[in-house]
């Protein structure tokens, strides 16, 4: 089996399939938001990969959610509740963590399957 790679640069692809299998990890594009604004454009990112990688939300087999701060953590589940379809929920972690960039409140590692 050969490894689709999407969008490849020199650190990091946007996403990776092998096997049927779609990778991707999604960081928040502003910094300077909350954690609710952070999520909410890790998830609209996420949407945008999964349809790159020919998925959806309703696919999600897992996600591990990294935050800096416990506190966060139920404005960012009031946000993830609210993005997830019904029924459609993966196997889940969430681990605090210190995260690369100064700011960045929340990372999220993503495993899909294909539509």
């Amino acid at each position: 089996m050969d490894i689709q790679r999407i969008n490849p640069e020199t650190r990091w692809s946007d996403a990776t399939v092998y096997g049927g299998i779609i990778h991707f990890v999604e960081v928040p594009a502003i910094l300077a938001a909350d954690i609710t604004a952070q999520t909410r454009l890790v998830l609209e990112q996420a949407e945008a990969t999964l349809a790159l990688a020919g998925s959806d939300k309703s696919r999600l087999l897992m996600v591990t959610i990294y935050v800096t701060d416990l506190r966060n953590v139920p404005a960012m589940n009031e946000v993830w509740d609210a993005w997830l379809p019904e029924g459609c929920a993966p196997v889940r972690a969430c681990l605090k963590v210190e995260l690369v960039s100064p700011g960045m409140l929340v990372e999220m590692a993503f495993v899909a399957a294909p539509r």
